[in-house]
């Protein structure tokens, strides 16, 4: 929960003063200047560059929009330790989960064209997975819905069975080995009925676009979502040789067994997440999510051209179905519930009233969050290239970091 006591912690509608200009890069617009305060935006860097350096995060950015505008962004550390190289406004990240909304988009499209319904069956396109045991019933009755709003009853993880070996590859790598997996596994609870998060899910629906379109899915996104909003520096599986000097690494904080001494591993940029990439594969720089932000928030500011794209890639409509509350995430079931999940984004309601829509990621040693304020058209997104995987520290730099930046988009 997020506390709220400051008026002094919103956003304010002023002019940029010349002294903050440099940092907090906030764009005219025909009605007015956003701005956040000088002294706030001083606080919320030092917590940044803080927290990170606390929890041993090698480098992270964030940046904040409103009406579709750079209202201000940070850079902090390194993109590649070794060599000295910093964190830019250029440097690649990879954002993880975060591209299960672009998964949830897609199935919208092809809704919105007539080619499935989202209660259509799952098994109506995939059949092996019948192969799964379902305790409830019949494995006909999980719907795309339930996929999307991860209450269809399978388990978390795409790969269940690891135990960490050097010969085990990061994530299954071909829709076989998926398959081959099937007829070990069994729905968690009767679906339709609660939230459990689920990579899994996200990779059947990956494979019914494919099925409908034709296209990898990799293909089939950069035709209808990246290319008509322009996102020219995102890309999955293994950067491009014009972009791999801007790819960070990604780093692991471990505890070293021998000396009792936290280690610092680089495991190098690209990494290989297989199968799972419809729920965990997007490589671009924040500008590029930036835009995506935008977009989310249909921030076309009286421009035509601009609202075509944005039409085109889905309807502001469709969007809000996508952002409404469908299943609390946590144990609290009821209506004053903090978090809930809708079709693949995440719902954060606050007890002051504030509510924001988005996501987070976590692979490969990546973190990041995306957050909009419907509200008000503002909205928040932030990476860091390092896990920590001591559990007494881990995830308290994000969790702290995150809940300062919604502060700046109250």
């Amino acid at each position: 929960m997020l506390s709220r006591s400051s008026a002094a912690r919103t956003l304010s509608i002023a002019l940029l003063v010349a002294a903050g200009a440099s940092q907090v890069g906030a764009q005219q617009t025909p009605r007015t200047r956003r701005a956040i305060p000088s002294a706030e935006w001083s606080a919320f860097t030092r917590t940044f560059d803080t927290q990170t350096d606390s929890e041993g995060i090698v480098g992270g950015a964030v940046r904040f929009i409103c009406d579709g505008r750079t209202l201000a962004h940070h850079e902090h550390g390194f993109a590649d330790r070794a060599r000295g190289v910093p964190v830019t406004e250029r440097t690649i990240f990879h954002f993880a989960s975060i591209t299960k909304t672009l998964t949830a988009i897609s199935i919208m499209q092809l809704r919105d064209r007539g080619r499935l319904t989202l209660d259509d069956r799952v098994t109506s396109y995939i059949p092996e997975l019948r192969m799964v045991h379902d305790p409830y019933g019949s494995m006909d009755s999980v719907t795309i819905r339930m996929l999307m709003s991860h209450a269809a009853g399978f388990q978390n993880p795409t790969w269940p069975w690891t135990r960490g070996e050097d010969w085990e590859p990061f994530e299954p790598t071909t829709w076989n080995q998926l398959v081959a997996m099937l007829p070990y596994e069994k729905l968690l609870f009767k679906p339709g009925t609660r939230f459990s998060y689920s990579n899994p899910g996200f990779i059947y629906l990956g494979r019914i676009i494919e099925q409908l379109s034709g296209d990898p899915w990799e293909t089939y996104i950069q035709k209808n979502i990246f290319s008509p909003l322009g996102l020219a520096r995102s890309y999955f599986g293994a950067t491009p040789y014009y972009l791999a000097a801007d790819r960070s690494h990604r780093y692991y904080v471990l505890r070293d067994s021998a000396s009792g001494r936290d280690t610092l591993v680089d495991e190098g940029a690209d990494f290989n997440p297989g199968i799972t990439i419809p729920n965990g594969g997007w490589n671009a720089p924040l500008t590029d999510v930036e835009t995506y932000l935008a977009f989310l928030t249909n921030a076309a500011r009286g421009d035509t051209a601009l609202q075509h794209r944005y039409d085109v890639v889905l309807p502001h409509t469709d969007l809000e179905e996508m952002w409404t509350p469908r299943y609390p995430t946590g144990p609290d079931a009821g209506p004053n519930a903090e978090e809930w999940m809708g079709m693949s984004f995440f719902t954060l309601k606050q007890h002051d009233g504030a509510t924001f829509v988005g996501h987070t990621g976590d692979q490969g040693g990546y973190t990041s969050f995306m957050y909009l304020n419907p509200k008000n058209q503002c909205g928040v997104t932030a990476v860091f290239n390092t896990q920590n995987l001591i559990s007494r520290r881990n995830g308290t730099a994000f969790n702290t970091i995150r809940e300062a930046a919604l502060r700046l988009i109250e």
